[in-house]
């Protein structure tokens, strides 16, 4: 088993986690964390896409880190917003929809 075979199995494996944990859980926080799962199988796929040449290509190592600071930045942002939420309503999770109209009187 090579490098490359082994980092797309483990990507695999870490995005399949991630999308249960997006579409099972209702809690804001446990859907963040799985989105940063999701990040991170991502960049495994991009670092093992990387390596199959030789030399090393380094844009997607590039566009790995690129992704960390993104990732960070929006993870922070996240996390405002649902303490934001939390303090407003007193939960974790979001309002259920009420469909067409969003439950907007009128």
């Amino acid at each position: 088993m090579s490098a490359v075979t082994l980092y797309l199995g483990a990507a695999a494996a870490v995005v399949a986690v991630a999308l249960y944990g997006l579409l099972a859980r209702e809690h804001l926080v446990r859907k963040l964390l799985a989105a940063n799962l999701l990040g991170s199988g991502i960049f495994l796929v991009l670092v093992a896409v990387g390596r199959r040449v030789e030399p090393p290509d380094p844009v997607p190592s590039a566009l790995v880190l690129t992704g960390i600071v993104v990732s960070v930045s929006t993870t922070g942002f996240s996390l405002l917003l649902a303490r934001r939420l939390h303090e407003e309503t007193g939960k974790a999770h979001l309002p259920e929809d009420d469909g067409p109209g969003g439950g907007v009187a009128g």
